[in-house]
């Protein structure tokens, strides 16, 4: 986690600047909220960041007290927004049934044990809290993953859980119904490096791959022959499965079960 940490702070300073699918993916998680009506005192934007989602809730929740949590410090500086804590999910810095709607955009990927996470968004949350959020499955980054499977066994991207297994975890941590979506975006790229250089400028880069310099520059060579035979009207294609879910803390008879709509699969052209 602390590699994690590591490359999101070094990333701050220019994220929003190249976080072109995160922004995409924060306008669909708060147009998700348009069906919920009623009161909501307390909103946590859990993985906040730089505040991408937290300039929307900001706006959607203005009578609200909005709580930005993020463990990168440096990310969290550039959150425009008031009410801001530095601390791990596994550990959240807040008492139980306390919060209103738990929503996070995009951070999920990055907290290898669920269980806990969840364990701790139910504990915070009121009866009939919810939690709304968006993460990646493991279908992202398929042309990359494939194309360096010609090269080694080594693993280079970042594996994600299937929506099922995330489904499952928040069972097993109270929460009811949860309902899971998924929705496919493709970004498009001139180059592999391009595509490279972007994961890394926005801290997203695997962190535990190793360098190119280490691993020969023949086989990262051999990557990009590879990653080329997907190319399509010019371009390179990077698929990202996107996955929705939200839940309820306890069971409600105003929310249970409702299901909120995807938007629907597009193509993003990220070329700069």
């Amino acid at each position: 986690m602390s590699q994690v940490r590591s490359a999101f702070n070094k990333a701050a300073s220019q994220y929003d600047e190249h976080a072109f699918l995160q922004k995409e993916i924060a306008i669909r998680l708060d147009a998700k909220l348009d069906v919920i009506s009623g009161a909501s005192d307390v909103i946590l934007d859990l993985g906040a960041g730089t505040g991408l989602l937290s300039k929307k809730l900001t706006k959607r929740f203005a009578d609200s007290q909005l709580i930005c949590l993020d463990f990168a410090q440096a990310s969290l500086k550039n959150n425009p927004s008031k009410n801001k804590l530095c601390a791990n999910a596994y550990q959240l810095p807040l008492a139980d049934n306390s919060v209103d709607i738990v929503i996070s955009n995009l951070m999920m990927q990055w907290c290898p044990d669920l269980n806990q996470l969840f364990s701790e968004c139910h504990r915070v949350l009121k009866n009939d809290g919810l939690i709304l959020f968006s993460t990646f499955g493991p279908d992202t980054l398929k042309e990359l993953k494939k194309s360096w499977s010609v090269v080694d066994e080594g693993t280079h991207v970042n594996t994600f859980t299937d929506m099922h297994d995330i489904g499952d975890q928040m069972l097993q941590n109270g929460f009811q119904s949860p309902v899971m979506e998924m929705e496919t975006l493709t970004l498009t790229y001139q180059t592999v490096t391009d595509l490279l250089r972007d994961l890394k400028v926005i801290g997203a880069q695997t962190v535990n791959a190793r360098s190119k310099s280490l691993m020969g520059k023949e086989k990262f060579q051999l990557m990009i022959k590879m990653y080329e035979s997907y190319r399509t009207d010019e371009k390179l294609p990077a698929t990202y499965e996107v996955i929705y879910g939200h839940a309820w803390s306890r069971p409600s008879a105003s929310f249970k079960g409702q299901k909120i709509p995807t938007m629907g699969n597009i193509e993003l052209n990220n070329n700069q």
